[in-house]
């Protein structure tokens, strides 16, 4: 089973609006690839554009090699599980999933069979006879899917499928997809804003900003070693610091914060000028006031938040920059005495410092992200 996507400088206009501006994006089959990013990003109309739902204003999309931007979406051989589950009410779940199946020739032992095979795979058996209607939340999401995976795609296209639930259920649900991905080893390619999911489940991550792909890798690099500027604060917490390159110092970049020359290894190391530095607030290591050295910058307290196995700190520095570490709860008395007003020294690592090129975004049209959300918003024609 194939199931290789190839999108080459993809473009999507919308009026005067470019929603999706050239993206180049390879998914190699059996791949779960993720397409991250806030709304009016580009992600959905992306993935509407591989459906087949939107029709390229430029660009290829490549199936298996074969260039399918102006085939029909019943022509293509993926399929797309949307936010709303679009079941039908007055049928049972058998019948809902064999619904995909009824324009193709086969027997009814034949379709019974791939119809108890899809219900199988997403634990539903036991609910075959039951009415649409009168399911949870998780489990219409099990039967979408389960609709979509009877046709056996080479891709399955996920917009959202985890939105509409409860943040326990959406919990097990991204670990039963992730699962079921691995099993089928089909390829999946998930629509989300959703940070913390996307690196839950991902293979590799494309991080959307105004049309544009940011960043594509690993959940580990994006989180790691982001790009830019728009991928280190979108993803997780991130503490950003405008600071003064002034170039190459031992296989490092020199870095100004306020008064204090620090040393840092990742990023843009040969950078001068304006930058911003970027630490993860777990790299931090918060200390006390009187330890001094190199790495090392002066703070005060301002809140310690509890959350059960760490404290994050926020800590104001000198420069009027606010800091957020992770301090773990590990029984000892300078976690508890964190209080508002406690002065600290706040230790950054030169490995953990990662120096970013500062680009100015760019101001969206309004009408016309409205337009496009619109745009995308509407059923599959």
């Amino acid at each position: 089973m194939d199931g290789e996507i190839h999108l080459e400088e993809l473009c999507k206009k919308f009026d005067d609006f470019v929603a999706v501006d050239g993206i180049d994006l390879y998914m190699p089959p059996g791949e779960f690839f993720t397409l991250l990013g806030p709304s009016g990003c580009g992600k959905t109309t992306t993935l509407r554009m591989v459906a087949g739902f939107e029709r390229p204003t430029s660009g290829r999309i490549l199936l298996d090699g074969s260039d399918v931007a102006r085939v029909p979406p019943h022509q293509r051989n993926v399929n797309t599980v949307f936010q709303s589950y679009a079941l039908f009410p007055h049928l049972d779940v058998a019948k809902n999933v064999a619904f995909g199946l009824k324009y193709h020739k086969l027997s009814k032992d034949e379709r019974a069979k791939r119809v108890g095979e899809a219900l199988e795979l997403v634990d539903m058996t036991e609910f075959a006879r039951r009415k649409a209607d009168q399911l949870s939340g998780g489990q219409q999401q099990r039967v979408a899917l389960a609709r979509a995976l009877v046709l056996r795609p080479r891709v399955l296209l996920l917009d959202e499928p985890l939105g509409a639930l409860d943040a326990q259920l959406r919990k097990n649900l991204q670990v039963e997809l992730k699962a079921l991905q691995a099993e089928l080893g089909i390829t999946f390619v998930f629509v989300t804003h959703d940070q913390a999911e996307a690196l839950t489940m991902s293979d590799r991550i494309a991080v959307m900003n105004g049309g544009r792909v940011e960043q594509a890798a690993s959940p580990k690099a994006i989180y790691e070693e982001p790009d830019t500027v728009f991928v280190a604060d979108f993803l997780g917490v991130s503490n950003l610091l405008g600071a003064k390159a002034m170039g190459p110092d031992g296989g490092a970049c020199a870095v100004q914060v306020g008064d204090r020359t620090l040393r840092a290894q990742q990023g843009a190391t040969e950078a001068r000028g304006e930058v911003k530095v970027m630490i993860r607030p777990e790299r931090i290591v918060v200390e006390p006031h009187a330890n001094e050295g190199e790495q090392r910058m002066p703070g005060m307290v301002e809140r310690s938040v509890y959350l059960g196995g760490a404290y994050e700190v926020h800590i104001r520095v000198l420069g009027g920059e606010l800091l957020k570490a992770m301090v773990p709860n590990d029984g000892g008395a300078f976690a508890t005495a964190l209080e508002p007003g406690a002065a600290v020294s706040l230790h950054l690592p030169s490995d953990a410092l990662r120096v970013l090129i500062q680009t100015e975004p760019e101001e969206p049209d309004e009408d016309a992200v409205s337009m496009a959300a619109a745009e995308a918003a509407q059923p599959p024609r």
